[in-house]
């Protein structure tokens, strides 16, 4: 039976060049509200939307174009905090095995293996979002709870009613966050691309925003703090308080008031 065949019968798609694939893996279960989703990939981009539903539901599709999708595991660690779910590759050090973990960091060699787990996360209300990875993009969609996002070689494009973190090194990020009430400090950062985010017209903060090529542009009245430039600002918006660091090498900051 042809490829073409298979593809109609079974819903498959051809994406760039790679063989068609199937889903490859599947998990749901209910995470109490304030617990985190986490998602950890390598290669392949991550997208994340809200459901209606009451349970976390992640799906993962691997796909290659030499290397065998067998050898890319998907391991699912629960605890106290949520569940973290990552795509775990086979290490080019036997005695350093590649490994999954909770927290913000793993060990991950990765050696010339093009596998590419793509990864879908359905999220409820109340439940926090994580997604890291390292050659894709990163899309959330309508969450109701606090997201950070990081890749390395991708975009970042968000949406949530509540707290927002993000950090590319080779893309661009849009971000619109609901909560302007944060602790501590939020950051968007990138080396190569443009930022933009979107906040509360109620905002107050201390914003640090510094470009090199670019220019640096804000709905939200600013005291500034010390020289004038176009491409780096301190400032205060609002009554302050909260740290707000946006910043880029090539690119521009635009930051935004919500309607």
């Amino acid at each position: 039976m042809s490829m073409k065949v298979l593809a109609v019968l079974f819903g498959l798609t051809a994406l760039s060049g790679f063989p068609l694939a199937a889903q490859d893996f599947s998990w749901h279960g209910k995470l109490a509200t304030g617990k985190t989703v986490q998602i950890k990939g390598i290669n392949g981009g991550i997208s994340a939307r809200s459901t209606t539903g009451s349970e976390v539901q992640v799906t993962a599709t691997k796909r290659a174009k030499r290397s065998d999708p067998s050898t890319v595991k998907i391991d699912v660690i629960q605890d106290e905090d949520g569940v973290t779910i990552c795509a775990v590759y086979p290490s080019g050090n036997s005695s350093r095995p590649n490994s999954c973990s909770a927290g913000g960091h793993d060990h991950s060699d990765v050696r010339d293996n093009d596998v590419e787990v793509e990864f879908t996360v359905l999220v409820p209300a109340g439940v926090q979002f994580t997604g890291r990875t390292v050659n894709g993009g990163v899309q959330v969609d309508g969450l109701d709870a606090d997201v950070r996002a990081y890749t390395v070689n991708g975009g970042i494009n968000l949406s949530t009613k509540g707290f927002a973190e993000a950090g590319t090194v080779n893309g661009g990020i849009t971000a619109t966050v609901g909560r302007g009430d944060w602790k501590d400090e939020a950051e968007f950062s990138t080396v190569n691309g443009s930022v933009t985010v979107t906040l509360p017209a109620s905002l107050g903060a201390e914003l640090e925003a510094s470009t090199v090529n670019g220019s640096i542009d804000s709905d939200f009245p600013l005291l500034v703090h010390g020289k004038i430039s176009p491409r780096k600002i301190n400032g205060t918006i609002g009554s302050g308080g909260r740290e707000l660091k946006l910043t880029t090498v090539n690119g521009s900051i635009r930051l935004r008031k919500a309607a």
